[in-house]
């Protein structure tokens, strides 16, 4: 289908049709996305979201898992109906519902509120639970008179993430943002909000104490939060610990999948044999997570300007 197809030039239609039929759906997925996000043209916007929802019914628990951020990311409530029975669908992955539950979240949407409480109390998975809780505490930050008020350094990254940094008011020194970040005790919120100020203030130094959580946390909801910052930052220092995340096996799915990703972006030489390793991986979302890993490590080192990952762009 790809062979046939310009997904740069396609219709709607032809996005739809790549994007369900696999062949080249990540970059169909991201134009589909542009569409939803950007466009002034209502119609076209709900149709563009409809038929990146449509995937949902796809066998990939990748690609759903992707298809939920871009739902998160299009800033358009119209997404929510979609996301809302995602999340709610006993057919649906754990890292798929997750990931629905957080796009609500980022679509900052109160007329969910009722639901995400419900799941955050009665749901048997912990992840789904805490993500609840972030979307919740997102939410609710999203529609105070604090989010107003708070001092925000403008990120580098045009994600809308789980929660927002801490106000460079507040704190910048990152022995204690790593404090924070590592506060068990604290609300996940809270500690969320202190791994984006150390991502946004991204040195060395920031970066390594971003890398005790990724380590040392017990919570996968929050290494894999982790992982897919590095991602983002693609600063090398990060490698060895995400190359020690992807080659426990015992470590959950959506963590070692984010550590995968995050050595594709980052392209370094020693991150090539690493994802090669892992694609006959025992898990499915890895084994298909470093393939994409390995279309990204590509890219990185050739001419081409942009690679087409939603999570980065």
């Amino acid at each position: 289908m790809s062979d046939e197809i310009n997904v740069d030039t396609a219709s709607l239609e032809e996005l739809r049709d790549v994007l369900i039929n696999k062949s080249g759906n990540v970059k169909a997925l991201f134009n589909l996305k542009c569409i939803g996000a950007d466009s002034e043209n209502e119609e076209e916007v709900k149709k563009a979201i409809d038929f990146i929802a449509a995937a949902f019914e796809d066998d990939s628990e990748l690609l759903k898992h992707e298809v939920a951020y871009v739902l998160g990311q299009t800033k358009n409530l119209y997404a929510s109906k979609h996301l809302r029975d995602c999340l709610i669908s006993k057919e649906q992955q754990i890292m798929v519902r997750h990931e629905a539950a957080e796009a609500l979240g980022a679509l900052g949407d109160s007329d969910s509120l009722d639901l995400l409480k419900e799941y955050y109390q009665n749901d048997p998975s912990l992840e789904i639970r805490q993500t609840c809780e972030l979307a919740i505490d997102r939410i609710n930050w999203e529609t105070s008179e604090k989010s107003k008020s708070e001092n925000l350094e403008k990120s580098l990254y045009t994600s809308i993430d789980p929660a927002p940094p801490l106000p460079t008011d507040t704190e910048s020194k990152v022995e204690k943002l790593q404090k924070i970040l590592n506060d068990q005790e604290k609300p996940l919120f809270e500690r969320y909000r202190a791994m984006f100020r150390l991502r946004d203030l991204g040195t060395d130094e920031a970066c390594l104490a971003l890398a005790t959580g990724l380590l040392d946390e017990k919570s996968a909801l929050f290494r894999h939060e982790i992982a897919y910052v590095f991602g983002q930052l693609c600063n090398p220092v990060t490698v060895p610990a995400l190359i020690k995340c992807l080659k426990n096996e015992s470590e959950a799915g959506m963590v070692r999948h984010e550590a995968a990703e995050a050595l594709g972006s980052i392209a370094t030489e020693e991150c090539l044999p690493v994802l090669q390793s892992f694609l006959n991986d025992e898990e499915k979302v890895v084994r298909d997570s470093a393939l994409v890993a390995l279309d990204m490590y590509e890219y990185e080192n050739s001419t081409e300007l942009e690679y087409a990952t939603i999570k980065t762009n």
